[in-house]
């Protein structure tokens, strides 16, 4: 029987033999196509590049295309440029790897100052047949320092026909004096919608049937990765026998059937538990794990909720025929409280189901946790219950939050709230105009930043009297005599005129300071609180349970804060 000579040569894999030759066929990556256009046209090309993103997004390739573009040469002569749809001279050497001229080195298994030292002693003798001497390291962030500190002076001044580029995942280990050296360009993850079109390219080129709901999965599965969906598409062609199937793919992945997780989730928003646990067994015997079916309800409540509040995600091209139609379905029937409890319960629970003895029970677990949590009563319906009267339908009554405490006594933290506007904000101080109020005096040291000041105001100095341009105060006992001749001089600054303050010995003196009066304030909303019926029901109905803390919305104090006597002023 005759055979192909294919038949009788190795298999290359889709992520070797559709490896891009050019930017024509790097998909995704069009900003940083376009950056690169422009430099070469305008002749403002840079001797250091470094390209960094994700694994497989297309770094080395990249490369190795930039290496190609710099040394094209044909009949016409020598030039950089980014049309390389024609072979160039020194091409073909460059794409195998075997050109002198350029070098690579993965920094990876090269990672010290011998290793760059052979590098830096070579960038003294020109490129031996190609226009530029190329060096590609891969993974620079992994050289040593003394590596970095030798390579820099050589980054920093190279030889006009020396070139570096350098790919990293890991960009934040890079020196800030390598980054500073070299033009940057961020290799972004590709679009679910552009990899699709991509797969579904190869897959013709190559003559193999497929079904679109397995090409999602591997999608999903790829996070943007041209190389990981390229092998997840290589692997599901030997799985299915030479046909890319939505069952290979979720059995090559291990993933639960979408359809059988959404039949789960809403058995869950349901409230009953028993067919629940019924269908996350049917998953489970199927061979899904359950560490896995948690992800995926996770992943599911994620995406509800994203269509809840952007319709237009329901279009995206990763997504199941099923995920699109019952997503926006399960997004049009769900509150936003129950997906949100349902996110924090799952979240949680998949760590616990990862450190269990037992995945299957801990899975179980968070799906009966996370149905009953779906009846409980939200804070507002819990004060009206106590209250006696309907829930509100508005944010305005208290809330409740956990506060501190110990000895295992609950502790309970009142916020008073109210549905009234806020009030106007006093306007800020003109440029050579003075503060009318003690209030408007520390608002203006909070507006110019000077903590020093502020703080003496409300700490240490006791406010008497304040007219035009003159301030009286009483100082607290031990507190620095200096902070009068600083404030005098803030003032002025700040003000563009002369300020007299000065120490009074009157009897106001001994009024209290801004921040006595705020523990006054707050200790009597304390007392208030404890008569309040409500708290009084509270406290009650949990024994053990304390006030510890009594928060009084700004938007629920008056205009203008309450003070000690009244600022009198001067009669002169």
């Amino acid at each position: 029987m005759a055979t192909s000579d294919t038949a009788h040569s190795p298999y290359l894999v889709l992520a070797r033999k559709y490896r891009p030759l050019s930017f024509s066929g790097l998909i995704g990556q069009d900003a940083m196509v376009q950056t690169l256009s422009n430099a070469f046209k305008s002749g403002r090309i840079h001797h250091a590049f470094i390209l960094t993103g994700v694994r497989g997004v297309g770094k080395t390739t990249t490369a190795r295309i930039l290496a190609r573009a710099f040394n094209y040469e044909d009949e016409e002569g020598r030039r950089p440029t980014l049309d390389l749809s024609e072979e160039g001279v020194h091409c073909r050497a460059i794409i195998e790897g075997r050109h002198v001229d350029v070098v690579e080195m993965d920094a990876a298994s090269n990672t010290g100052i011998g290793d760059i030292r052979e590098i830096i002693d070579s960038v003294k003798y020109g490129p031996v047949s190609a226009p530029y001497k190329v060096y590609i390291i891969d993974e620079v962030h992994m050289l040593s320092t003394a590596a970095f500190n030798g390579l820099l002076k050589t980054l920093e001044e190279p030889p006009p026909y020396v070139k570096f580029i350098f790919a990293t995942t890991e960009i934040r280990k890079v020196p800030v004096t390598i980054l500073s050296r070299c033009m940057r360009f961020d290799l972004r993850r590709v679009t679910p919608e552009v990899m699709t079109a991509h797969l579904i390219d190869l897959l013709e080129r190559e003559a193999i049937p497929y079904e679109p709901e397995a090409l999602a999965m591997i999608v999903r599965a790829g996070e943007g990765s041209v190389r990981d969906n390229q092998s997840l598409l290589d692997q599901a062609i030997s799985h299915g026998d030479g046909r890319v199937t939505a069952e290979t793919v979720k059995a090559m992945l291990g993933l639960a059937d979408r359809a059988m997780t959404i039949d789960l989730f809403e058995t869950l928003m349901q409230g009953d538990i028993a067919t629940a646990l019924g269908q996350l067994g049917g998953l489970y015997d199927a061979g899904a794990d359950p560490q896995t079916i948690l992800s995926d309800l996770a992943t599911l409540t994620h995406l509800v909720t994203r269509i809840k509040l952007v319709p237009s995600a329901a279009e995206d091209a990763s997504l199941t025929p099923d995920e699109r139609t019952r997503g926006a379905d399960l997004a049009g029937r769900l509150s936003m409280r129950a997906l949100t409890r349902a996110w924090q319960i799952l979240f949680k629970g998949y760590e616990e189901v990862s450190r269990a003895g037992n995945a299957m029970q801990a899975a179980e677990m968070v799906l009966i946790r996370l149905t009953h949590a779906l009846d409980l009563p939200s804070p507002d319906e819990i004060i009206a219950k106590f209250a006696n009267q309907p829930a509100p339908s508005g944010q305005s009554g208290p809330s409740m939050r956990p506060g501190g405490g110990g000895g295992g006594a609950q502790a309970l933290r009142i916020e008073t709230r109210t549905a009234e506007p806020l009030p106007t904000p006093a306007p800020s101080p003109a440029p050579l105009a003075g503060p009318q109020s003690y209030q408007e005096l520390i608002a203006l040291a909070g507006a110019k930043r000077d903590l020093i000041v502020k703080h003496a105001l409300e700490s240490a100095l006791r406010p008497i009297s304040l007219t035009d341009g003159r301030l009286e105060v009483g100082l607290v006992e031990g507190a620095d005599p200096g902070i009068v001749q600083t404030l005098s001089a803030r003032l002025k600054l700040w003000t563009g005129r002369s300020w007299l303050v000065t120490v009074s010995n009157k009897p106001e003196a001994a009024a209290p300071t801004i921040r006595e009066m705020r523990a006054a304030r707050e200790a009597a909303s304390t007392a208030e609180a404890h008569e309040d019926p409500l708290v009084q029901a509270i406290l009650s109905t949990f024994p053990g349970a304390r006030l510890v803390n009594v928060n009084v919305r700004d938007d629920a104090l008056p205009a203008q804060m309450p003070s000690a006597p009244e600022l009198e002023e001067d009669d002169e």
